[in-house]
């Protein structure tokens, strides 16, 4: 029986177009896409990648805990005079 593993994917939108990615729990684990259905695929092979890699130069990884926040603030407040 296998387990699911999580991680959290940031997704911004590239100035030149399409998507980038990168996974917070593994530093420097990062993909890009030109849509997101192709950004979702090369995340998980990058995920899968990176893990491998984790594997073969120090053992086995387990992925840094990450906390985040949705924050929603006023505009008005981080605007300075």
């Amino acid at each position: 029986m296998s387990s699911n593993l999580t991680f959290t994917v940031a997704v911004h939108e590239a100035e030149e177009g399409g998507y980038w990615a990168e996974v917070l729990e593994l530093p420097g684990c990062a993909s890009q896409g030109e849509t997101l259905d192709e950004l979702k695929d090369n995340i998980i092979e990058a995920i899968g990648a990176c893990l491998q890699a984790h594997l073969e130069d120090e053992g086995p990884h387990t992925p840094q805990k990450v906390t985040t926040w949705t924050l929603s603030i006023p505009e008005q407040d981080l605007v300075t005079a």
